[in-house]
C-alpha cells in the first residue's frame, strides 16, 4: 500500500460543520468590479468629466442657439450717388426691421464686410443700378443679399405674381438642442470609455500595480472584463442626467422606450470600452497613450455628427463615416429619441458598435502587456 492511500482525507468544516464555500467562476471579477467603482469613487475628477462637463456643454451649447427671433441683417451703403436713394427703399419697405443700415465710403465699407462686421454692401452704380457684394461661403451673407434685394425691389413697386403665406414652426425635435443632446451623450460615451479605461490601465502600469496582478491567480480575461463592465454604471448615469437636462430645461421629447436608449447607451459603452483597452493594451506612459487616443477619437469628434450633421461631407466618404463607431451611435440614439425608431430597426448600428468593440476586445485580450 502506498503512502498517499495510507494517509486519511480529512473533510475540512467551519464551526457549524459546514463545507467551506469555494468561490464560483465570476468571483475574481466581480471583486475586480467592486474594486474599480470603489477607485472610481475616490477620483473627483472622474464625476467631473463625465458627469458635470457634460451637462455645462448642453447647458452653454443650448442657450447659445436656444430659440429666439432672428437678427437683423448688418447691411451696409457705399457712399455717394444713390446711396440715399437706396437707403429710402430698405426704410420704406416692409422688411425694414430686418436691417441694420449703415453708410461708409467705399474702402471703409470692403474692410467691414471682409472682417465680418457686415453681411453684405451695397453699392450703387450709375445712379440706380445696384451692386451687392456678398459672400457665398457666409450663409448669413447669402441670406442677407437674398432678403435687401427682396425688400428694394418691393419697394421700387414690384408685385409677386403669386400670393404667398408663412408658417413659422420651431416645435421641439426639430431644434438644434434636440440635434446636440443625443450627440452630446454619445461623444460622452466614448470619452468616458476610453479616457476612463486607458487612463486607469496606463497609470496602473507605470505605478507596476499590473505587475502584482501577474503573480496573483486572477484571470487576465477577468481583469479587462471588470475594466470595460465599470463603465456601464456610469452609463445609466450619463444617459439619466443629460435626458434629465433636455427635458426640464429644454423642453426636449424624447419619444424612443428608455429601455431601448439605455440598451444602445450600454453597447456604446462596451464599444468604446473595447477600443479603449486596445488603444491602452501596450502604451508604456501616459503621453503615449494620449496620443493614440486622441488619434482614434479626433475623426469621430469631426465626421460623426457630434455637433453637426455629417450629410454635409461629400457622398464619397460617407460610407466610411457610417462605419464609425461614433457615428453608429449617435444615429442610432437620435433615431431612438428623436423618433421613436424600435430597438429591431437599429440592427445595422448595432452591428457596427458590436464589430467594433469585439474585435478590439479580442486583439486587447491578445495583445495586453502587464509590464
Amino acid at each position: 500500500m502506498s503512502v498517499a492511500e495510507q494517509t486519511p482525507i480529512v473533510e475540512v468544516k467551519d464551526a457549524q460543520g459546514r463545507p467551506p464555500r469555494r468561490n464560483g467562476r465570476w468571483a475574481g471579477y466581480l471583486h475586480l468590479l467592486m474594486a474599480r467603482m470603489l477607485e472610481m469613487k475616490r477620483e473627483p475628477e472622474v464625476v467631473f468629466w463625465v458627469f458635470v462637463f457634460p451637462l455645462l456643454l448642453a447647458a452653454g451649447l443650448g442657450i447659445a442657439f436656444r430659440n429666439k427671433p432672428g437678427e437683423a441683417s448688418s447691411v451696409v451703403v457705399v457712399s455717394g450717388a444713390g446711396a440715399q436713394n437706396a437707403e429710402s427703399l430698405l426704410q420704406r419697405s416692409s422688411q425694414h426691421a430686418q436691417f441694420k443700415v449703415n453708410t461708409e465710403d467705399a474702402a471703409a465699407a470692403r474692410k467691414g464686410f471682409r472682417l465680418g462686421k457686415y453681411d453684405v454692401v451695397i453699392e450703387p452704380q450709375d445712379g440706380e443700378k445696384l451692386v451687392y457684394l456678398y459672400d457665398p461661403a457666409r450663409p448669413e451673407s447669402v441670406l442677407a443679399r437674398a432678403n435687401v434685394d427682396d425688400a428694394i425691389q418691393a419697394a421700387a413697386g414690384r408685385k409677386d405674381m403669386v400670393a404667398t403665406s408663412e408658417i413659422i414652426s420651431s416645435e421641439p425635435g426639430s431644434r438644434y438642442i434636440d440635434f446636440l443632446i443625443p450627440g452630446l451623450l454619445g461623444m460622452n460615451l466614448m470619452n468616458s470609455g476610453m479616457w476612463g479605461i486607458g487612463f486607469a490601465l496606463v497609470d496602473m502600469r507605470q505605478r507596476k500595480l499590473l505587475k502584482r496582478f501577474v503573480g496573483t491567480p486572477m484571470r487576465r480575461g477577468d481583469f479587462l472584463l471588470a475594466l470595460l463592465s465599470s463603465r456601464l454604471v456610469l452609463m445609466i448615469i450619463e444617459i439619466a442626467l443629460l435626458l434629465a437636462l433636455g427635458v426640464v430645461f429644454f423642453h426636449m421629447r424624447v419619444l424612443g422606450s428608455i429601455f431601448t436608449i439605455t440598451l444602445l447607451g450600454a453597447v456604446g459603452a462596451m464599444c468604446f470600452g473595447g477600443v479603449g483597452l486596445l488603444t491602452a493594451s501596450r502604451a508604456q506612459k501616459i503621453e503615449s497613450v494620449s496620443g493614440l487616443m486622441n488619434l482614434v477619437m479626433m475623426p469621430m469628434w469631426i465626421f460623426s455628427g457630434v455637433f453637426f450633421s455629417y450629410e454635409r461631407f461629400p457622398a464619397v466618404v460617407q460610407p466610411l463615416i457610417k462605419a464609425l463607431p461614433l457615428t453608429a451611435l449617435n444615429d442610432a440614439l437620435r433615431t431612438s429619441i428623436l423618433e421613436g425608431t424600435p430597438l429591431m430597426h437599429q440592427w445595422s448600428r448595432l452591428l457596427v458598435m458590436g464589430l467594433w468593440g469585439g474585435i478590439s476586445f479580442a486583439l486587447a485580450l491578445r495583445w495586453f502587456r502587464w509590464t
